[in-house]
């Protein structure tokens, strides 16, 4: 037997609430519109008493009041974004810290940072494919972006193109990260530490030539004319490839190894402590980026700190150049090295 029941009434849609403007707002501060817009958009060109920003907030938090970015962007021709496309390559813990800040740093001036990905995406494309997004700067790390693109987001509205990597780009702003110091530090120590047969790890990993290759060659720069030799060795960041590596140590005749960066030098490390190969006695290993399970492993790993800008300061040259869009670009070099030795070496 089958019973029938009655459907369920339909439940009513739930009263729709006005959307609140700044013309709500302005009232229960009792201030104008235009004094609302000066506050919440953090206007430093008209001086508004403290007591009256402090109403006007209170006003919008209570009706829950939030500015349209896209009709502020509207205004002002611009918005208060700032781009960053997601790296092409593998990024690690000190990259991660480091736009962890200048996030923070954007955020206090105002700004909002918003990550876009870029796969499948080069050059002038991906500088259409920002552009659409409208801007007011963007920061690009790596080498993705041409004089043809910076023109392409500037005509777009960007006021602030700047790029993050080993060379200078044509109408933008450049931070010169030359990562050839961080080779020429490592490849220096172990010279003055007496090794004379150097390995160099370069990752498979694509992306990393960016990286590896400045720092493979600034070894060889640093060991020019010493006599010492350079072994390059590629390698694969998982277990295996480097069991099979520090397999083969001795019959290769190295006594230290540069592994391009800590994590690497862990990886490394493990695999040639399982083969029976004595750290530094038999290979002296130093790694790069000084992180803190460098200092945890026995034994501790010596390595190579970065100096990179503290991210107030990039955010700082940043609201700069979007206050000052005419201004001549500048480069800067902002990577800095130097080495923190400890028991590997």
């Amino acid at each position: 037997m089958v019973q029938i029941t009655n459907p369920p009434a339909p439940v009513p849609p739930a009263p729709s609430r006005p959307v609140p403007t700044s013309a709500d707002v302005a009232r229960l501060a009792g201030v104008s519109r235009a004094t609302v817009s000066y506050v919440l958009n953090n206007a430093g060109a008209v001086r508004i008493s403290e007591p009256t920003r402090r109403r006007v907030r209170e006003a919008a938090r209570e009706l829950g009041y939030v500015p349209h970015a896209a009709a502020r962007s509207l205004r002002a021709g611009h918005s208060r974004m700032v781009l960053m496309p997601a790296p092409a390559f593998p990024v690690g813990p000190l990259y991660s810290q480091f736009i962890d800040e200048l996030q923070s740093a954007l955020g206090r001036l105002d700004y909002t940072v918003v990550q876009y990905g870029t796969a499948g995406l080069h050059d002038d494309e991906a500088a259409r494919a920002w552009a659409e997004l409208r801007p007011v700067a963007v920061l690009v790390p790596g080498s993705g972006l041409g004089p043809r693109g910076v023109e392409v987001l500037k005509r777009s509205g960007a006021r602030a193109v700047v790029t993050l990597g080993p060379e200078s780009v044509e109408g933008a702003h450049a931070l010169l990260v030359d990562h050839d110091v961080v080779g020429h530090s490592a490849g220096a120590h172990l010279l003055g530490r007496g090794y004379r047969r150097i390995g160099v790890i370069v990752p498979r990993e694509p992306g990393l030539e960016t990286f590896s290759a400045p720092r493979l060659a600034g070894v060889r720069a640093a060991l020019r004319g010493t006599g010492a030799t350079v072994t390059e060795l590629p390698l694969a960041h998982d277990e295996g490839a480097a069991a099979r590596l520090a397999a083969r140590w001795r019959e290769l005749g190295l006594d230290a190894v540069f592994t391009y960066n800590d994590e690497y030098a862990m990886l490394l490390m493990r695999a040639l402590q399982d083969e029976g190969v004595r750290i530094p006695e038999e290979a002296a290993v130093i790694g790069a980026d000084n992180l803190m399970l460098g200092r945890l492993l026995r034994p501790r790993l010596s390595t190579v700190h970065l100096e990179l800008p503290a991210g107030r300061e990039l955010a700082g040259l940043v609201d700069r150049a979007v206050r000052d869009p005419a201004a001549a670009p500048e480069a800067h070099q902002v990577l800095g090295a130097s080495v923190v030795r400890r028991e590997t070496t």
